[in-house]
């Protein structure tokens, strides 16, 4: 996974955070959208519609503009085709990113398609109580979904006004996730908490505990990282250098008062001699898929007091290069952040 340059007044704010000297101050508000006065109960209340309609397979159900837009895994159909056609029952697994000052919530869950277990990242936009923007990605693997019902994750706990950052903010904490991992390096700034975990498919990526018999692997020696490490000692050894770009970074939905940040993006492996680098401590290593790979992925991140304290990701492997439905072929194959509009 690659990594951006962090702008020099990013990295000192954060150094500051870390040694508990500053507090992020808040960016002026964006004005509130024609949807500000759906609260989190309404955003909340229109993916319990949409899953409702899904299930019943009928889209009349859905209140929605005269222009509403639905793209599923990257292409445009027409509303009630695709998993409108094969959804067959709700899991039991539900994250939901409210975004109140947009109109805009997100939803990662678990359902039953043809009866199999499979996980929906869904994203809608709401204009003056009607869905106008309706994204969807579906990942059809039981493994994954079984994963996330045993896991059971909700982050519904909230955070003290006092202590919530502004959305601005937690887009680019998020990001700096993104652009530690492209070219990894292990020399970027990381603003992992101590207690950071990922879970990708329904299990954990970091911090998974040593097999009995087996010895944890050393980020000195080792040429590949391990599941084994935390967050930071995966982005710090390097040996994510194989991830060539992380693009079409939207970020899709911000909930301060849960911490909450809902993106989609596409890591790309550009493969060939991209394999091959040199870790911090000078040793080449190669590394990475075989062949060019690229992965549409739906995540999000927990944020607190300016560190990364959980990341949660579905994703599929898609056509190398392809882009969102949702942007221009510059915007698709950018690595600068996009919410609301702004670019980062």
């Amino acid at each position: 996974m690659r990594i951006c340059h962090v702008p020099a007044a990013v990295a000192t704010v954060l150094a500051a955070l870390a040694l508990g000297a500053i507090a992020i101050a808040p960016r002026p508000a964006k004005a509130a959208s024609p949807a500000a006065t759906c609260d989190r109960a309404c955003l909340e209340g229109f993916v319990d519609q949409y899953l409702d309609a899904l299930l019943a397979h009928d889209p009349a159900r859905l209140p929605i503009t005269q222009d509403v837009r639905f793209t599923e895994n990257g292409q445009q159909l027409e509303l009630g085709d695709g998993l409108w056609r094969t959804m067959t029952g709700k899991g039991t697994f539900r994250m939901v990113v409210a975004d109140t000052a947009a109109g805009h919530v997100a939803f990662l869950g678990s359902i039953r398609e043809a009866g199999m277990p499979a996980m929906l990242a869904l994203h809608l936009t709401i204009r003056n109580h009607r869905i106008a923007q309706i994204e969807t990605l579906v990942q059809r693997s039981d493994r994954s979904a079984l994963g996330f019902e045993k896991l059971g994750y909700a982050w519904t706990s909230t955070i003290p006004p006092r202590e919530r950052m502004s959305r601005d903010d937690l887009v680019r904490i998020a990001n700096m996730y993104f652009s530690g991992m492209q070219q990894n390096d292990g020399k970027g700034v990381y603003p992992f908490a101590s207690d950071c975990n990922r879970i990708e498919n329904g299990a954990f990526t970091t911090n998974v505990p040593t097999p009995p018999g087996q010895t944890r692997p050393d980020p000195r020696t080792a040429d590949m990282y391990s599941a084994q490490w935390s967050c930071m000692e995966q982005f710090k050894s390097g040996l994510l250098h194989f991830v060539t770009r992380i693009r079409d970074r939207r970020f899709v939905a911000v909930d301060p008062e849960r911490g909450l940040v809902f993106s989609f993006v596409f890591f790309d492996h550009s493969a060939g001699n991209t394999r091959t680098f040199q870790t911090p401590d000078g040793r080449t290593v190669t590394a990475g898929p075989r062949q060019p790979w690229t992965w549409e992925i739906a995540e999000t991140f927990r944020i607190e007091h300016g560190k990364i304290h959980q990341i949660m990701a579905v994703m599929n492997h898609v056509e190398y290069g392809m882009i969102s439905g949702w942007s221009t072929w510059e915007q698709g194959h950018s690595s600068r952040a996009r919410y609301l509009g702004e670019t980062y």
